[in-house]
């Protein structure tokens, strides 16, 4: 049984047992094994990046950008590999896997770039004789926490713009998908990164979470996750001053108006809510209509959710792959359950059977319920929205802004003014007109308010503000 180790100061560090990860499209089918780092690991990481830092942070940007370009092309050459991986440790559909295969590529290119557009700047002071230069350094070891939803998107973006800006890093991926992660540790391997600039920590948080976190070598922590664990790590970070980056949770609402294309609103409702399993922070939750065209909507809704295929991740035909987990898949049917016990009329959501065992779960279409029962206030992270209907624009964005989460938005409309403003007055750090609340761009800023996201935000040149601390010197000649 070949276990998959983890990766410190450059070497593969051997283990004698490892974890399953088991394919939710076919549950008698191991992906691999891994090994679970313990907190004597995770403090030879930590180590292992503080002596690296020095030296990564003085290398040159030519030789920064060459080695993440080496990164971008192993990515490519092994692209199949990525795809059919991440189909088969997380249950995305074959497309899915190569399109996010396509971003970490492009990710790792766009921040070989990066590196040599950084710039600083040059003040007259206000004192004769004195010149003020503003400039950005590392902070020096980022510790990156990544969930099992985007399990090579997340790492690739997060990693690839802490090593453009001169940090070392640990990563830590889901232990629920690590194969990715892995993956990738071996490109970056291959690719010749010096010893300690980067290095893997596979496991739970509850074992390798205290040994990272109360580290003073860590000087910031970029997470992507659940609320209750993003705000244990911020009381474990403000502990000991670290700079913090935390995107967690959203409860997205995309509002259908009486005057949008029937057709597009239910596009973007059924990529939204249902496309990747729903497994998507960004995902359309729910659906505020108002009521002109709430009927028409829903009709349509269920016809197209009826149509929609779903199966094995690797299957050609399959447009949805499996729930990833049976602890996830029992969060959903929870939430189902719920939904019943709150009053809401339900289509879908039933148990599936297919050739392989699997976690098959048909999409969940919920209505006649309020937005403030939990099943329309509480992320569920799976294949169910709740439809909500309202009297007009003021009551949708009303509804739209009413959760404690902010991460994305949506509205389908015809109307100029009313996308105009509600791009303006949605409390959402992404809002989308005519278009599914999921799904983004590497190359622009991504990131939420309220519960949903802390810190500066992440992608394209903005990641910098968090990978970087700023300095400003005066020079009297």
């Amino acid at each position: 049984m070949k276990i998959h180790c983890n990766y410190i100061d450059g070497e593969w560090i051997s283990a004698t047992s490892g974890v399953a990860n088991i394919n939710p499209s076919n549950t008698d089918e191991t992906v691999g094994w891994f090994a679970h780092g313990d907190a004597r690991l995770a403090q030879d990481a930590v180590s292992a990046a503080g002596h690296a830092r020095a030296a990564w942070a003085a290398t040159g940007p030519l030789q920064r950008a060459r080695l993440l370009e080496a990164v971008a092309a192993g990515i490519a050459a092994r692209a199949a590999e990525f795809a059919n991986t991440l189909s088969r440790e997380e249950g995305k559909t074959l497309p899915e896997a190569q399109g996010e295969t396509q971003r970490a590529e492009d990710i790792f290119r766009y921040y070989a770039g990066e590196v040599l557009r950084q710039a600083g700047e040059l003040h007259d002071s206000i004192r004769p004789g004195v010149t003020v230069e503003v400039t950005r350094e590392p902070i020096g070891v980022a510790l990156l926490i990544t969930p099992w939803n985007l399990p090579l998107a997340i790492p690739a973006w997060k990693t690839a713009a802490a090593l453009a800006f001169g940090n070392c890093v640990i990563l830590k991926p889901s232990e629920v998908a690590p194969a990715c992660a892995w993956l990738l540790a071996d490109v970056i391997h291959a690719a010749g990164f010096p010893p300690g600039v980067f290095n893997l920590v596979m496991g739970t948080g509850a074992e390798l979470g205290p040994a990272l976190l109360d580290n003073t070598i860590v000087s910031g922590v970029s997470f992507t996750g659940s609320v209750p664990t993003g705000r244990r790590i911020a009381d474990a970070s403000i502990a000991t001053y670290k700079k913090l980056q935390l995107e967690m949770g959203g409860k997205n609402a995309l509002v259908v108006l009486d005057d949008a294309e029937l057709n597009i609103a239910v596009e973007c409702a059924l990529d939204g809510a249902f496309f990747a399993t729903g497994q998507r922070c960004t995902a359309s939750s729910r659906l505020v209509v108002t009521r002109g065209i709430y009927d028409r909507f829903v009709e349509e809704m269920l016809r197209r959710m009826s149509q929609v295929r779903i199966g094995h991740a690797l299957n050609p035909e399959t447009q949805i792959g499996p729930v990833v987990s049976q602890d996830q898949l029992e969060r959903d049917l929870g939430y189902i359950a719920l939904a019943k016990q709150e009053g809401g009329d339900l289509t879908g959501g039933e148990l599936l059977e297919r050739p392989h065992p699997g976690h098959y779960l048909s999409p969940c279409l919920v209505t006649g319920l309020r937005n403030d029962a939990r099943v329309c206030r509480e992320e569920i992270f799976g294949p169910v929205a709740c439809v909500i209907k309202v009297s007009d624009y003021e009551e949708a964005l009303a509804i739209a802004n009413d959760t404690q989460f902010g991460l994305s938005s949506g509205i389908c409309t015809t109307s100029l003014k009313h996308a105009s403003h509600f791009r303006r007055h949605s409390q959402a750090g992404l809002a989308m007109v005519n278009m599914s609340t999921s799904g983004v761009d590497f190359h622009v800023p991504f990131g939420g308010r309220k519960a949903s996201s802390h810190g500066s935000r992440e992608q394209g040149r903005h990641a910098v503000e968090f990978f970087t601390a700023m300095k400003t010197s005066y020079i009297r000649a």
